[in-house]
């Protein structure tokens, strides 16, 4: 009894010194060993420290975790900044002043008794959020990710992701013909008479990729990878000696790189394209073709390349690039650039998306009920 007594106490004594602070276990003499000190988190408005990157048990640079590319700035620049590259402090301040008001509007509670047709009060909203129906309450803040910072490369505060001279795609040559989507695109015709649409609403196959939830309604998986101005913009980086796979939180789509491989030669084009890697120095260089139509870029995508380059330069900070090239579209490759950060959780959740309800059925079937009154039946 008493032995049994005694190890119940050594054991509660254990449990309490493995659980108890460093100063709790100091008191009751025991020596403890300083924690170790965190990395310093990278200023984002000051320019690269030195740094070197880990490495991976096998050496390569470690660009492996869960990174967010969630960001107030565009893709391209805003024809009102005209040429200007950089954001002063005060338009960056006045851009993060606003969606704080966005943010504090969006987290207040929606009236219970409110009628179908009540529209919220907002001082600010973002037009990509009225389009969406946010102003009837159909996204509130919860379900919202957008970013609220806008987008430093290097300490500088971009007006666009872009880095054209212009901040936008650069013309196209004389003559190019453009990519004609095998679908239409993400919410394609909607609001058109059915005499205008075509075949737009015929089936499910006919709706894009993104309303079908086989890939984003935006660009996240790329390539180049974009942020889509809602929610979910989230990436898991995972590394072996042979391969990087960077899982793309929407829509849960793994786009898995080649390393020190060729480009298939069977004329395939997955999801995403084709995409093999190597490493030169402390980056990591993706090249990818064989993209699908369906996944078309500004309008290309047969004879269209996209490089794209990763390098961790701070412990929480991970520079991404991409140069986009067709010679049968534009004269000369152009691109851009943007940090990733890392996301705080450091953990992705599944984007169910519309698996198992009505969405696409309740589109093609409002698609029949107005086809029916344009030619004055009943339906």
């Amino acid at each position: 009894m008493r032995r049994a007594a005694l190890l119940a106490i050594g054991t509660a004594l254990a449990a309490i010194m493995a659980v108890a602070p460093a100063n709790a276990q100091q008191a009751l003499g025991v020596k403890t060993e300083a924690a170790p000190k965190a990395a310093p988190k990278y200023d984002p408005t000051k320019p690269y420290p030195a740094y070197t990157a880990p490495k991976t048990a096998w050496g390569a640079p470690n660009i492996m975790g869960i990174w967010s590319n969630a960001s107030l700035t565009p893709l391209t620049r805003p024809a009102s900044l005209k040429d200007q590259k950089a954001l002063t402090d005060e338009q960056v301040a006045k851009l993060e002043g606003d969606v704080q008001i966005e943010i504090e509007e969006g987290n207040a509670p929606t009236d219970p008794n409110a009628p179908a047709d009540f529209v919220a009060k907002t001082t600010v909203q973002r037009p990509e959020f009225a389009a969406a129906g946010g102003d009837v309450g159909g996204y509130n803040r919860g379900w919202l990710d957008p970013g609220n910072h806008v987008m430093r490369v290097n300490g500088e505060a971009r007006t666009s992701l872009l880095t054209t001279p212009t901040g936008s795609p650069p013309a196209r040559k004389a003559g190019a013909q453009t990519a004609t989507p095998e679908v239409p695109g993400f919410m394609a015709h909607i609001g058109e008479s059915p005499t205008k649409r075509g075949g737009a609403f015929e089936n499910m196959e006919s709706r894009s990729a993104g309303e079908r939830c086989i890939v984003s309604f935006g660009r996240n998986g790329g390539p180049p990878m974009f942020a889509n101005g809602f929610y979910n913009n989230n990436y898991e980086f995972v590394q072996t000696p042979d391969h990087i796979v960077i899982n793309v939180e929407m829509n849960h789509d793994p786009r898995i790189i080649r390393l020190n491989a060729k480009h298939r030669t069977d004329d395939v084009r997955p999801y995403f394209g084709d995409s093999i890697g190597w490493w030169e120095g402390d980056t990591l260089v993706v090249e990818t073709t064989n993209i699908p139509q369906s996944q078309q870029f500004m309008g290309s995508w047969k004879d269209l390349k996209v490089t794209e380059k990763f390098k961790r330069v701070a412990e929480d900070r991970l520079f991404y690039s991409f140069t986009v090239e067709d010679p049968t579209l534009w004269d000369a490759p152009w691109g851009g650039e943007y940090e990733f950060h890392p996301l705080e959780t450091q953990r992705l959740f599944e984007y169910a998306c519309h698996e198992g309800n009505y969405a696409l059925p309740g589109i093609l079937s409002g698609a029949r009920v107005e086809e029916a009154k344009a030619a004055g039946k009943k339906y």
